[in-house]
Parts: C-alpha cells; sequence; structure tokens
C-alpha cells in the first residue's frame, strides 16, 4: 500500500467543516457585546437657566467674580481691570490668584450652597488672539488652583 499525494478519484479530499467555527465566531460576538462597557460619549456644559421674560430685576454681578482680560492691541493681560503682566510671561498672573485663593481660603469665602473655597475665573479674549496664547492663559490660570475656568468672546460684533 502505497499512500499517494495526488488527487485520485477513489480518495477522500479533506475538506474544514465550517459550521462549528461560525457558531463559536457568533457566541464570542455576543459575549464581547454584552462585556464592552456602554460609555455616554456627549459633552456636558451647564447653561444658566433662562430667565421668565416678565422679570424686571436687575441682575448684580457677583463680587467675587474674576476676569481676566487680554488686550488686542498688546496682549497685555489684566485681572479685574489690575494690569498683571502679558501673555509671554504669566508669572504675575499666577501668584496674584494664588494670593487671591489663600486670602479666600483664610477669610472663608466659599461658593454659594457648598463648602468650597470661589475660585471661579472668567477668561475674556478677543477672537484676534491666537489660540495657543489662550491655552497659556488657561494654563497659567490652573496651575494657580482655579476651578472652573469660563471662556468669553469679547468681540462678537466683528
Amino acid at each position: 500500500m502505497s499512500m499517494s499525494t495526488g488527487g485520485s478519484s477513489g480518495e477522500a479530499t479533506p475538506n474544514i467543516n465550517v459550521t462549528p467555527l461560525i457558531d463559536v465566531l457568533l457566541v464570542l460576538l455576543i459575549i464581547f457585546m454584552v462585556i464592552s462597557p456602554l460609555k455616554p460619549s456627549r459633552f456636558e456644559a451647564k447653561v444658566p437657566a433662562e430667565p421668565k421674560p416678565d422679570d424686571t430685576t436687575v441682575a448684580k454681578p457677583n463680587p467675587l467674580t474674576l476676569v481676566v482680560a487680554v488686550n488686542k492691541s498688546d496682549l497685555k493681560l489684566t485681572l479685574n481691570n489690575q494690569d498683571v503682566g502679558d501673555v509671554t510671561n504669566s508669572e504675575a498672573l499666577t501668584t496674584q490668584l494664588k494670593e487671591t485663593f489663600q486670602s479666600r481660603e483664610a477669610n472663608g469665602v466659599f461658593r454659594e450652597g457648598t463648602n468650597e473655597v470661589e475660585k471661579t475665573i472668567f477668561i475674556k479674549s478677543p477672537r484676534s488672539v491666537k489660540y495657543g496664547d489662550v491655552v497659556k492663559i488657561i494654563d497659567a490660570v490652573k496651575f494657580a488652583g482655579a476651578q472652573p475656568i469660563g471662556l468669553q468672546i469679547d468681540d462678537l460684533q466683528e
């Protein structure tokens, strides 16, 4: 008896039965679909409530609000209308904010309804300022410990 590698008509040809493989594939697919975490992908933004149209009361600004403004012409920074350096060197801004936050912590200045120190900051910048310069300001403000940080566009009419 000899084995031939050729395909003679009397021998059976090997075939792979793929039906069990498809069953295994479907079971694995179902397992991975069940195991995979369902992570919501959304951006959460806090939007203030709409005022009533018949409400004629004037909203008073919060005296604890901190606004870092960028001058359009020379990129100077101001913290509540007080000069604190420029975009390229924001160390003065960081030190001023740290001092403000430390004094608020020492005096017990908290956010309404919480026991967290008020560290909310708004960055007001015109559209003509480069994005990288605004990011430098955000980094300096974060380094000082500000939380949350709001962005304002200064010149919406342009």
